[in-house]
């Protein structure tokens, strides 16, 4: 038997982020439905199946979108056939325009239909907007309260200046796509390398001091790292200053170690537990 036609109570929704709220709803049933527009800039594609342990199924919105809000339900009903139970959040909106909204939903499926509140984390509210304003804002530790994880992003390793090795302090430098991106600045994070999660320090923006390009680039702490051919990841843990111009490198490279100290500390204080906001 395919297992949709064993599912019995599904959650549908974007799921960019699968943060706090929406593992609400992810609790409640056996397989999510995830509406795919290719937009997704907290946890971009099939990555959000990283962070969901039950069953996902991709509707793509270029195809769904043109459906009525009835049309939809009965497509539900074709797809899992014995489902009995539709979970969606307080916003949930589908359907030609998305003209269909929860009262349509309990209206054209004749079983179980759970709406969740809204949902807060100290006054705010947790929405997939409220984390991405806050990592643009490079307020990684209330975006990591709400994901309750780490904000993550992944990259392609490509060649850089070469100037760091040389000058400042040895880093790796990779291009993202498809990522929300915080804020210019320097950033403790931990960086994934060989499966292994290395303490690190990270840098993105433009190198104002140097050559004005863009640059994402990270450096792992206490740890030599021979040539990296593989992509990475690198996980936020706290910010640690602004991006701003140097007179000159030796200035910027008495920055550098005063960042690394500081990242230390946050590194080893949120190891502990301990809030350094």
């Amino acid at each position: 038997m395919k297992l949709k036609n064993r599912i019995k109570s599904i959650a549908i929704g974007s799921f960019d982020g699968v943060h706090l709220a929406h593992q609400t709803l992810i609790k409640q049933v056996e397989a999510v439905v995830i509406i795919e527009k290719n937009q997704a800039t907290i946890t971009h594609g099939y990555k959000r199946v990283e962070f969901i342990n039950k069953p996902c199924f991709f509707y793509h919105f270029e195809i769904v979108k043109s459906l009525l809000a009835k049309d939809f339900i009965d497509r539900l009903k074709q797809d899992f056939p014995r489902l009995e139970k539709i979970v969606v959040g307080y916003d949930f909106a589908f359907g030609y325009k998305k003209k269909g909204d929860v009262a349509m939903l309990r209206e054209l499926f004749e079983k179980e239909v759970v709406v969740v509140s809204e949902l807060k984390y100290k006054d705010i509210s947790i929405h997939s907007c409220t984390i991405r304003e806050a990592i643009l804002e490079g307020n990684i530790s209330l975006a990591n309260s709400l994901l309750n994880r780490n904000y993550k992003i992944c990259g392609k390793v490509i060649k850089g200046q070469g100037l760091g090795k040389k000058e400042l302090v040895p880093t790796i430098n990779l291009t993202v796509q498809n990522y929300i991106l915080p804020k210019e600045g320097v950033y403790a994070t931990k960086t994934l390398i060989d499966n292994s999660w290395l303490d690190s320090i990270s840098f993105l923006g433009h190198r104002v001091t140097t050559d004005g390009s863009f640059a994402i680039e990270t450096h792992i702490l206490n740890r030599d790292i021979d040539k990296v051919l593989e992509d990475i990841e690198i996980e936020f843990i706290d910010f640690i200053r602004s991006n701003r111009k140097f007179s000159s490198l030796n200035e910027l490279k008495k920055q550098i170690n005063i960042d690394i100290k500081n990242s230390i500390k946050k590194l080893n204080y949120f190891k502990k537990g301990t809030s350094t906001s």
